[in-house]
């Protein structure tokens, strides 16, 4: 009430009021002129005199008392009474009392008076003015010829959020981000200078604290000017017509969601799709959660129930998008939540408000909010063709107006509509999903146990490829502690590439298993795929892909006893090799022919490799991209793999983050192996000469080493297996024999020859008199066989360290 008491007109102003001081017993010490000439007693006398006596009249004693004791009650009183002239007429006064505290035992009271006519005049226009700034719910703004804001009313400060009272001063278009405030500016200007007003032009206006959120005002703007004809300043009337664009922005998100919505046939991609649309034109948060036999690319069953998966989710800011429950992982709806309603029954559900006490910290149980903020919730499901696939939710925390019907009917409509477009995902998932887990149940689950290598694994389908490409990798521990790394990849796609991959990995595994040579190895997957295509041929098959006639190869074996890497390829890119202190570079094994030409020589190469090495087999997906160069791509590959020593989950993921883009256009199969070496200590090898006396020396070599390693409990069964092997050597081979013992995750014994005669087990008859000795040694070790090398071949044998047999 401040700031209309000291306008000029009020009636209560010290020069217009009359006043008059009474003393704590009602006698009057004070009396102005104004008092004289209203009611016509001079201060003489008056001043000394009780006031009931003197202003009184009789009949209005009992409201005087009655007032009198509200005053003393409350501290002061204003109203209206009759008030006795000199002449005797009774003048209506307004009367405002409040107290004067002269010291602590004298208290007076000041009484300032009007006629109620004035009063009640003053008050109408207060009245207004009161209206117009407090209560008017159109927006009110006065701005100084300065371009400084003179004053706004309460409409304003609901509009900002900002008390009136801070504007004053400051310029115009305060408080709205920079281009808001600069169109406010030159409109004010503009009738400044011409003096003509400018009505219903319309304005967007964005806070600086609360950009993202945009409304609509309707502006009036006109000049203020004294009698004279000069203005003063300019006043404008704002209207807020936020809910009238709306309307008109809910038409336009129906359009931009027929062609933001249904871009891709993937199920979650569609699913996020529909949770960006919706922020933040419809909603602060969105989510969209679908039952979990949907994202598998299954047709739900009738029964609603069941759990669900968060597939999308978008909110704005950095605020967290509260999901009720973790993304990605299935989780039932507690029975009873807007969640668990709206899947049951197949209709939306709408919260305009939620109750303070609505957030609950169980969050799997789907009743969380996204922050303590929402404070309103539309459920809406997601069906299609009579079947409902999950439940899309809308939160709104930053925009503080609720949800409201228009807004649930928007948002069935934008679900409806995604919801065709999800279950065309769904079918397509369903399809690729069939053919993947051909492909995968192809592919090596997981990295057999092994000494040799470390190895780290990446297998990336193409994106957007048709059907299925044929890329392998493997990695088959071999006898020695030595193990082979394979990458292979079938030319052409479709189902015939995945099951041609599959056959030649079969084969891989087959011809490894021989411990064949890696151009041993390849020429026979040379015969191999040469058949498969003559038998395609032969059949009449024509594939819808591409026919499958060839394949690429890259075979290499690691032995960690000597540290040598032999490989050869066929047709397909060569392994980069990092070595210990961080130089990359390309193994150079001579390129031989892609798989299936048939006649074409393969030669492998031996190198040595320093313990902690790094050896990178790929497929051409990796650095043959169309958006690539392959020179390219291989000096980022090497630039990838210069950090020998990080882990290597780690380097094989940023092989990937720098080659691969988010949506490869071919499959892309990466294998990377850090070598490793085994000790010294754990490898003993003797040369012994072709004579009888051989077999007891390698009996007694072999139970020293054993003391000396720990495992005197295999002496008995390894010396049986060396003797035999050792006599084996003296009796149908020449030369001496090499004995080496290996102390890896079994006990490797290993008796090796210059011939290239293979060792038969057979079964000896009663009478025989030899015959028995391989046969012994296959039943005392738990694996055992034979490779071939160049100089010669090698009898090995493996056993438990346990001692047991499997």
């Amino acid at each position: 009430m401040k700031e209309f008491s000291e306008s000029h007109d009020d009636p209560f102003a010290p020069h217009l009021a009359a006043l008059a001081v009474l003393d704590d017993r009602g006698a009057v010490v004070g009396w102005n002129r104004r008092a004289e000439e209203l009611l016509g007693h001079p201060a003489a006398a008056v001043i000394g005199r009780p006031a009931s006596e003197v202003l009184v009249d009789p009949c209005d004693l009992p409201a005087v008392r009655e007032a009198t004791a509200s005053c003393r009650r409350a501290g002061g009183w204003f109203g209206a009474l009759n008030v006795r002239h000199r002449d005797g007429q009774l003048v209506e006064m307004g009367l405002r009392a409040q107290p004067l505290a002269r010291d602590d035992r004298i208290r007076e009271w000041l009484l300032a008076g009007a006629p109620t006519a004035d009063v009640l005049e003053w008050q109408r226009d207060r009245a207004v003015l009161d209206g117009l700034y407090r209560r008017c719910p159109i927006g009110l703004v006065v701005h100084g010829p300065d371009l400084r804001l003179l004053r706004v009313n309460r409409a304003i400060e609901r509009f900002t959020g900002v008390p009136a009272a801070e504007f004053r001063g400051l310029n115009t278009g305060c408080f709205l981000l920079p281009d808001d405030a600069r169109m406010a500016v030159d409109r004010v200007r503009q009738v400044m200078v011409t003096g003509k007003p400018m009505v219903y032009s319309e304005q967007f206006v964005r806070l600086e604290w609360d950009p993202a959120r945009e409304r609509v005002a309707m502006v009036s703007s006109f000049p203020m000017e004294d009698p004279s004809g000069r203005i003063l300043g300019v006043a404008e009337m704002i209207e807020d017509i936020t809910e009238r664009h709306q309307a008109q922005r809910r038409l336009a998100l129906l359009d931009q969601a027929g062609s933001r919505i249904g871009t891709t046939l993937d199920v979650a991609e569609t699913a996020r799709e529909l949770a960006e649309v919706m922020v933040p034109h419809l909603a602060d948060h969105a989510s969209v959660d679908l039952l979990q036999p949907v994202t598998r690319g299954e047709e739900p069953a009738q029964a609603l129930a069941g759990p669900v998966v968060r597939v999308g989710a978008y909110g704005v800011g950095a605020q967290q998008t509260g999901p009720p429950h973790p993304h990605g992982e299935p989780v039932e709806f507690a029975p009873g939540t807007p969640w668990a309603r709206c899947l049951a029954e197949g209709r939306p559900v709408l919260e305009p408000v939620l109750p303070p006490d609505w957030f609950s910290p169980d969050g799997r149980q789907g009743t969380r909010t996204p922050d303590l903020g929402a404070h309103s919730l539309i459920v809406v499901p997601v069906a299609a063709r009579g079947l409902v696939l999950g439940v899309m939710t809308l939160w709104r925390s930053r925009r503080p107006d609720p949800f409201e019907a228009d807004d649930l009917t928007l948002a069935q409509e934008l679900a409806s509509r995604a919801a065709v477009s999800i279950d065309n995902a769904r079918r397509f998932t369903q399809q690729q999903q069939t053919a993947f887990t051909l492909q995968s149940s192809l592919l090596p689950r997981a990295v057999p146990d092994q000494s040799a290598v470390e190895v780290a694994l990446r297998y990336l389908p193409a994106s957007a490829a048709p059907g299925l490409g044929g890329d392998w990798f493997d990695v088959i521990p071999l006898s020695g502690a030595r193990v082979a790394l394979v990458v292979g990849d079938v030319v052409g796609r479709g189902i015939h590439a995945a099951a041609t991959m599959g056959r030649l990995r079969t084969a891989v595994h087959t011809l490894a298993s021989l411990d064949l040579e890696p151009d041993e190895v390849l020429s026979r997957l040379d015969d191999l795929v040469n058949l498969l295509a003559a038998e395609q041929e032969a059949a009449g098959e024509r594939p819808t892909g591409e026919q499958v006639v060839g394949a690429t190869c890259l075979y290499a074996v690691y032995d960690p006893v000597t540290g040598r890497c032999s490989g050869a390829r066929a047709g397909h890119p060569p392994p980069v090799v990092t070595a210990p202190d961080g130089q990359a570079a390309p193994l150079d094994l001579p390129a031989g022919p892609p798989l299936g030409l048939g006649g074409l020589p393969f030669e492998a190469r031996d190198v040595e490799l320093a313990e902690g090495s790094l050896l990178c087999l790929y497929t051409n997906g990796l650095i043959g991209e169309q958006h690539i160069d392959t020179d390219l791509g291989l000096a980022k590959l090497r630039a990838a793999l210069t950090r020998p020593a990080d882990a290597l989950e780690r380097t094989c993921q940023a092989v990937v983050d720098s080659l691969v883009p988010a949506r490869p256009t071919d499959d892309v199969a990466l294998l990377i192996a850090r070598t490793r070496m085994l000790p010294p200590d754990d490898v003993a090898s003797w040369s012994l000469p072709p004579e009888p006396a051989s077999a007891a020396r390698a009996r007694a070599l072999t139970s020293a080493k054993l003391s000396e390693w720990g495992l005197e409990h295999l002496a008995f069964t390894t010396e049986l297996i060396a003797s035999e092997l050792v006599t084996n050597v003296y009796r149908y081979a020449s030369g001496p024999a090499t004995l080496r013992l290996i102390r890896e995750r079994c006990l490797v014994c290993e008796v090796g020859d210059s011939s290239h005669t293979a060792p038969h087990l057979r079964r000896a008859r009663t009478t025989d008199e030899g015959g028995r000795g391989l046969f012994l040694v296959a039943q005392m070790a738990e694996r055992w066989g034979t490779r071939y090398t160049r100089e010669g071949k090698t009898v090995w044998t493996e056993q438990s360290l346990t001692g047991t047999l499997a």
